[in-house]
């Protein structure tokens, strides 16, 4: 470990959670209570980012699916055009209402 690195051991509890010390969350820009990526590196080491924006959130959710097997990419899409269905729905509605009520 170089001079610039430091360490410091933490507990784990059955629930797998640690703290994470707080001159690294100072360090790191860390709020408590707050958020945190793990990262594995190109090298094997595990790195904890801190979360500043909801653009450090982009691709948290890559590889995962759902249990019919969607992305959330196409659950996102299958959403979207549910809620496009629905407001084009409300529309014929109220369209057919205005037209019986003389409006």
């Amino acid at each position: 470990m170089s001079e610039t690195e430091s360490e410091k051991v933490v507990s784990v509890s059955p629930r797998g959670q640690a703290t994470i010390p707080k001159e690294f969350r100072e360090e790191l820009g860390i709020d408590a209570p707050g958020r945190v990526k793990f990262v594995r590196t190109a090298d094997g080491e595990i790195v904890v980012r801190p979360i500043r924006s909801v653009t450090d959130l982009r691709g948290i959710l890559a590889g995962e699916t759902d249990d019919a097997g969607r992305s959330a990419t196409e659950l996102l899409r299958d959403e979207r055009s549910s809620d496009e269905e629905g407001l084009e729905d409300l529309r014929r509605r109220y369209v057919d209402a205005g037209e019986t009520d003389g409006g």
